[in-house]
């Protein structure tokens, strides 16, 4: 056990001198392509450097089984690395994205792990997820997408909105109704591939952060039944696997800013004084800095513990929930400390400030919103108690 820590937080070391020498020194760039409405994203001659290097270190599917060439991290070693990625405001992260590699090692079938699972895990491949619907939200009984069978084949209509990478993404895992009624189980998941029929791209929607999703349009998209992800009906339980992940994620990257807005806090409290006296010898500042600090070890714990539970196989769902809750209201609370320590700088553009208050304002909505966490976290201490 003492060794695995050890090498842990060598690994998350090794993480933090990326981070500091490959990532940050492009702040600069990210900051001014966000500013000019562009979007926040790597250039193909930005990224292929900072891949190049992520193999060098061995910094490649981390969490990816070894019989594919991963690392097969715990979840535990994830969070360290995360937590690390999220100190800047540069979009980067090491192939492939953890939440949807575990859906396909969870679910795919023979035929999909070869063809999906492998290349993904190699980094061969890009994925992204679509789920919500317009005016359907966060209710999986409003989702009206639907696929209906003909011989050996799905044809699905609908459409889709708020996916991210749509442009990038080589497959996509969509959700769809595949059975009458207004419940989960008759939702299905379908592996459908960019150059599918059908399937297209409706239009780009400008996000806060200088991020982009999309809306799109399935119109008598037709895919083979070797193409469902899981059994039929199954497809919004196996998503919440992902969902789960994700959220659990959502954890140290909250923490990964806070961070950094308490270390620019820091230092501007030491170099700046009003009136004859530092900010570091306020009160007010001292608390802020104080109470950023608790908070930002309080959620770690939180993240840790749910991590731990999590590699032990026990259900985490509840946790994860109440880590989406706490881990994005405390970064907006810490990240908006910092903007006040700095003044009129502080809401310039020309800072990371600005982008990471709109980053996590944005996850304080995806992956399901504070309210609907809330809700569900009640309902499960509710049911425990009775």
């Amino acid at each position: 056990m003492v060794q695995n820590l050890e090498e842990h937080r060598a690994l998350q070391e090794t993480v933090e001198r990326f981070v500091e020498r490959e990532l940050m020194p492009l702040e600069g760039a990210m900051l001014a392509r966000e500013a000019a409405g562009k979007e926040l994203h790597l250039t193909a001659d930005e990224a292929a450097p900072l891949l190049r290097k992520c193999r060098d270190l061995g910094l490649w599917g981390l969490d990816a089984p070894t019989e594919l060439g991963g690392a097969d991290l715990p979840t535990a070693a994830l969070m360290l690395v995360q937590e690390e990625l999220s100190r800047t405001v540069v979009p980067f992260s090491f192939p492939p994205e953890s939440p949807v590699l575990r859906l396909l090692m969870a679910v795919a079938n023979d035929d999909q792990r070869r063809r999906y699972l492998v290349p993904y895990a190699q980094g061969k491949l890009r994925s992204a997820t679509a789920i919500s619907e317009p005016g359907a939200g966060a209710d999986p009984a409003a989702m009206s997408t639907r696929a209906t069978r003909d011989g050996d084949h799905w044809t699905i209509n609908g459409r889709k909105i708020w996916v991210s990478y749509m442009p990038r993404a080589d497959f996509t895992v969509v959700l769809a109704r595949t059975a009458t009624g207004r419940d989960h189980r008759g939702i299905t998941a379908f592996i459908v591939d960019r150059d599918t029929p059908g399937f297209r791209i409706e239009r780009e929607i400008p996000m806060l952060g200088g991020h982009r999703t999309y809306e799109i349009a399935l119109e008598d998209c037709r895919v083979p039944h070797s193409q469902i992800l899981g059994e039929p009906g199954s497809g919004f339980a196996h998503m919440q696997l992902r969902l789960t992940r994700r959220r659990l994620l959502m954890g140290p990257m909250c923490i990964g800013m806070a961070r950094r807005a308490l270390d620019m806090m820091c230092d501007q409290a030491s170099q700046r004084a009003t009136f004859g006296v530092k900010l570091a010898d306020r009160q007010a500042v001292q608390w802020w800095i104080a109470d950023s600090a608790i908070a930002i070890h309080a959620c770690r714990l939180m993240a840790l513990d749910a991590a731990a539970k999590q590699d032990s196989g026990r259900d985490i769902r509840t946790e994860a929930s109440m880590i989406k809750v706490f881990a994005t209201e405390m970064a907006t609370v810490v990240i908006d400390r910092a903007m006040q320590a700095f003044g009129a700088m502080g809401m310039t553009k020309e800072m990371p400030l600005q982008l990471m208050a709109q980053k996590v304002r944005t996850m304080r909505v995806y992956e399901g919103p504070t309210e609907v966490h809330r809700m569900v976290v009640a309902r499960r201490q509710l049911a425990q108690g009775r």
